[in-house]
């Protein structure tokens, strides 16, 4: 599949595509007869989830090693683990944090309501 099939099937510019495979998120990735990136099945699968992960906000350098220790077979299985690991308790943190955000906005809103509410009720019995 040519890059920009790729491009729409993921909706992800060309260029993040191509930044994707020279920063080392996704392998090297064939090229046909003309130059023309040519996407393969198992290519497909790393674009996935490396558009996963950066989605759910894991770190390009974690992204990185991970597929460093992928190419480098089956006795990284641990590392790869706990790459993701690390990374789901770095998110899971800024989950808290964001619910702790809106916590207090909700609070905020509330004693707005509180405050307003009963002010814009007497305005309407004038």
């Amino acid at each position: 599949m040519l890059i920009a099939a790729v491009s729409k099937k993921y909706d992800i510019t060309i260029d993040t595509l191509r930044y994707y495979e020279r920063v080392g998120l996704i392998p090297r990735v064939r090229r046909a007869s003309g130059g023309a990136r040519d996407y393969a099945e198992g290519d497909l699968g790393w674009v996935e989830f490396v558009k996963c992960m950066r989605g759910a906000g894991v770190e390009i350098a974690a992204l990185r090693e991970y597929l460093r220790l992928h190419l480098e077979g089956d006795a990284t299985i641990g590392a790869r683990k706990q790459i993701l690991i690390d990374q789901r308790a770095k998110i899971a943190a800024k989950i808290a944090d964001g619910q702790a955000l809106l916590d207090k906005l909700d609070n905020k809103i509330k004693t707005y309501e509180r405050s307003l509410l009963p002010f814009e009720n007497s305005l309407s019995e004038r």
